[in-house]
């Protein structure tokens, strides 16, 4: 009866330890996209991003404004690299299952005072998490 406790103990340390590491290979993905949009880095914008993910945006001419990753990228200027532009952001949840996950992460710009909640749709792909959709 010991070992049986012992085994199940065992494999569900061994559960929660892999979840723990898939969680934080979404944490660093996720935080790729928001130091990248907090310092302008449209290079780690991208990396964060499935090649063909599209944006679902707010915005004042239309009810859904939809922007491919790439052209979202864009709008963080290259020369304005490494430079803090007022955007706060941080990770409020993550939700996995198998190859899939929910993240939203709450976005500040006090300057301006605006606030924003992102939520991602993310998939493990090749081994790496992507960011496949975003709505804002």
């Amino acid at each position: 009866m010991k070992k049986l406790t012992l085994s199940v103990l065992f494999i569900l340390q061994s559960l929660w330890s892999l979840a723990q590491t898939e969680e934080q290979l979404i944490q660093h993905c996720i935080q790729r996209y928001l130091v990248g949009t907090s310092y302008s880095m449209p290079d780690s914008i991208s990396s964060a991003f499935y090649t063909e993910a599209n944006l679902f945006l707010s915005s004042k001419d239309k009810p859904v404004w939809i922007m491919p990753a790439a052209d979202y990228a864009k709008l963080f200027k290259k020369e304005d690299e490494g430079k803090f532009n007022g955007r706060i952001g941080r990770i409020v949840s993550i939700d996995i299952y198998n190859d899939i996950a929910t993240a939203k992460a709450e976005i500040l710009i006090p300057e301006r005072k605006l606030e924003f909640m992102d939520i991602f749709l993310l998939k493990k792909i090749s081994g790496e998490w992507k960011i496949i959709s975003k709505a804002a």
